[in-house]
C-alpha cells in the first residue's frame, strides 16, 4: 500500500470487506476483458477474499490476488494469522505461488498474469511474505506476452460444417467463451447462414441477442417451456465455450443418448468432463467461428423453419412481462415491464443469487454482448460490488445491480465504497424479508415446516442516504418509474428498495403456500 502512494496512475480502491474487493475485481475483469487485481492481508483477510476467487474460477474470469504472508523465518510455527496459502487455495485457483525470493518477483508476477488470462482464464493467487517485501531488489522491466489462441484443423472445421448442414434438429449452446473472445458477431453470422437456433448457457444471457429470431432462450433455473425437451431430443448439439455446468446441463441430464455433440472449448480439460463428444474441438471460440464462416454457404434449411420459429415464439411469449400492477406491494412482473422500457439497451446489469433473479433472467432481454455480469457459482452478495467493478471499467455506461434483501445484506457495506469514490451505480434491492430460495424449497419439500428463513431488515433506502448516496423505498408499482428516473439522474450511488409480496416467491410460481413447485 505504501508503494502505491508513489504510483497515482494506479487507481487504488479500498473496500470495506475482502469479499467485496474480490467481487469488485471479478466484475471489473468481466466488464473490461482485462485481468482484475485485488489484495488482502494474510489469514482472515485471505480467507474472506476466497469467495470471489471461487467465483472467478467457476466463471473463468482472469484475476490476480496478491496476499500477505507471515515472515519466512516464522513459517510452520502457527505464527500470527498463518495459513498455508498455496495449499488452501490450490483447488480454488488456477495457480497459486509463494514468492520467497525478491529477485523472482518480476518473473513470477509476469507468469501469474499470463496464466490468469490465457487458455481457460481463471484466478491466480500470489503469496507475499512480509519480510520478503521489505528487501531491496533490482527493477527489471519485462514485456507482457501473449500466446496465439488454439485453433482447429481444417478436417475438424469441415466435419463440424457437414454435421450442422445435415442435422434435422440441431441447436447451438453459447457459453462464456463466446463472450470472453468477443465472438457474438461471428456466432450470429454462423447461426444465420446455417439456420441453427441458439440457446445460451446459465448466466451467459448476453452471448447472443435475445430478440434475434434464432434465439431459443437460456438454459438455467428458469427455462423457456419446451427448450430443455428440444435439446434433449436434438440430433446435434454444438456447444461453444461452455463447460456444461450443473445448472446449464439440468443436473447433467441435458444431452440425450442419441445426440451427437460437437464441443468447442479453449481448454482440453473441459472437453469430455461431463459429456463425451463425437467431435472435440480445442479452439478459441472466435477462431472456430471465423474458420467455419469461411467454409459455409448460406443455407435456407426449410425443414427447420417451423422448429426455429416455434422455439423463438415460445421464448418471446415467455419473456414478455405483463403490465401487472398492485397498490398493495410491487408486482415484479409490472416492475420489469417498466424497467425494460426505461433502461438504455447498452446498460450493464449485474445480479446476486436468489429467487428474485428469476424475474431478471426471464424478462430482461440482453441485446448486446458484455451487458450482463452474474456469478455462475451462485455467490450471494455479488451484485453490488460487481456493479462497482463494472462501473469502474465502463464509467460511461448505466450500471444496475439486482439483489434480494438476503444477499444485499452480505455486502451492503460496499455502498459506502461507491459513495466514497463517487461511483454512481444503481442498486435495486428486492425486499420480501426472507431467504426466498430456501423458503421455496422448504415449501416444496417440507410444507408447514418453515424454519430460519424469515428476516428482519433495516430500511435500505434510508441506509443509502446515511451513507451519503441516494435512496428511495417503493411500496407500489406506480412509484417505481418516477423513483427510477430520480435515482438515475441523481448523479450519486443510488438505491431503490422494492417492497414485494412474500407470497410471490418467483417469476414462475406465484404462490408459495403448500404448492408442489
Amino acid at each position: 500500500m505504501d508503494a502505491l502512494y508513489q504510483h497515482p496512475r494506479i487507481e487504488f480502491i479500498s473496500t470495506r470487506h475482502e469479499g467485496g474487493a474480490s467481487f469488485m475485481a471479478e466484475g471489473y475483469a468481466k466488464a473490461s476483458g482485462k485481468v482484475g487485481v485485488c489484495m488482502a492481508t494474510r489469514g482472515p483477510g485471505a480467507t474472506n477474499l476466497s469467495i470471489g476467487l471461487h467465483t472467478a474460477q467457476q466463471d473463468s474470469t482472469p484475476l490476480v490476488a496478491l496476499i500477505g504472508q507471515v515472515d519466512r523465518p516464522h513459517k510452520n510455527r502457527e505464527a500470527f494469522q498463518e495459513i498455508d496459502l498455496a495449499a488452501y487455495f490450490s483447488h480454488l485457483c488456477k495457480w497459486t505461488v509463494e514468492i520467497d525470493r525478491t529477485e523472482r518477483i518480476p518473473e513470477l508476477l509476469h507468469r501469474a498474469f499470463h496464466i490468469a488470462r490465457t487458455g481457460r482464464p481463471g484466478p491466480v493467487l500470489v503469496s507475499l511474505p512480509e519480510d520478503m517485501l521489505t528487501e531491496i531488489a533490482e527493477v527489471k522491466e519485462l514485456h507482457s506476452y501473449h500466446i496465439c489462441p488454439p485453433e482447429p484443423n481444417d478436417f475438424a472445421i469441415k466435419q463440424a460444417v457437414d454435421e450442422m448442414m445435415k442435422a434435422k434438429r440441431p441447436i447451438i449452446i453459447a457459453g462464456g467463451g463466446v463472450i470472453q473472445s468477443k465472438a457474438t458477431t461471428y456466432l450470429i453470422k454462423m447461426a444465420e447462414s446455417l439456420q441453427v437456433p441458439v440457446a445460451t448457457a446459465f448466466r451467459r444471457l448476453d452471448a447472443f441477442p435475445n430478440s434475434h429470431p434464432l434465439y431459443a432462450g437460456s438454459l438455467g433455473l428458469s427455462n423457456t417451456p419446451g427448450l430443455v425437451d428440444y435439446v434433449q431430443k436434438a440430433d446435434l448439439v454444438v456447444a461453444i465455450g461452455t463447460r456444461f455446468s450443473q445448472i446449464t446441463s439440468q443436473d447433467y441430464t441435458l444431452i440425450g443418448e442419441n445426440t451427437r455433440l460437437i464441443h468447442v472449448d479453449i481448454s482440453p480439460d473441459v472437453i469430455g468432463k461431463v459429456y463425451a463428444p463425437f467431435l472435440p474441438v480445442v479452439s478459441d471460440s472466435k477462431v472456430f467461428l471465423q474458420k467455419v464462416l469461411k467454409e459455409i454457404e448460406k443455407s435456407e434449411a426449410p425443414e427447420r423453419k417451423n422448429l426455429i420459429k416455434g422455439l423463438h415464439e415460445k421464448y418471446m411469449e415467455f419473456s414478455t412481462p405483463k403490465p401487472e400492477y398492485s397498490d398493495d406491494y410491487v408486482d415484479m412482473d409490472g416492475m420489469m415491464y417498466d424497467l425494460v422500457k426505461q433502461l438504455p439497451k447498452d446498460s450493464i446489469l449485474t445480479c446476486d443469487a436468489g429467487n428474485f433473479f428469476s424475474w431478471q433472467s426471464r424478462y430482461y432481454r440482453f441485446e448486446e454482448e458484455n451487458t450482463f455480469i452474474g456469478p455462475t457459482s451462485g455467490a450471494m452478495g455479488y451484485g453490488l460490488p460487481a456493479a462497482i467493478g463494472a462501473k469502474l471499467s465502463k464509467p460511461e455506461k448505466t450500471v444496475v445491480s439486482f439483489s434480494g434483501d438476503g444477499g444485499f445484506m452480505m455486502t451492503l457495506q460496499e455502498f459506502e465504497t461507491a459513495v466514497r469514490y463517487d461511483i454512481p451505480i444503481l442498486a435495486i434491492v428486492v425486499n420480501n424479508n426472507m431467504y426466498g430460495t430456501i423458503r421455496m424449497h422448504q415449501e416444496k419439500h417440507h410444507p408447514d415446516r418453515q424454519i430460519a428463513t424469515e428476516l428482519t431488515n433495516p430500511c435500505f433506502s434510508e441506509l443509502a442516504k446515511q451513507f451519503g448516496g441516494y435512496g428511495e423505498r417503493v411500496e407500489r408499482n406506480a412509484e417505481f418509474l418516477p423513483a427510477l428516473e430520480r435515482a438515475l439522474s441523481s448523479g450519486k450511488p443510488a438505491l431503490i428498495e422494492v417492497m414485494t409480496n412474500p407470497e410471490i416467491i418467483s417469476a414462475n410460481h406465484k404462490k408459495v403456500r403448500h404448492e408442489r413447485i
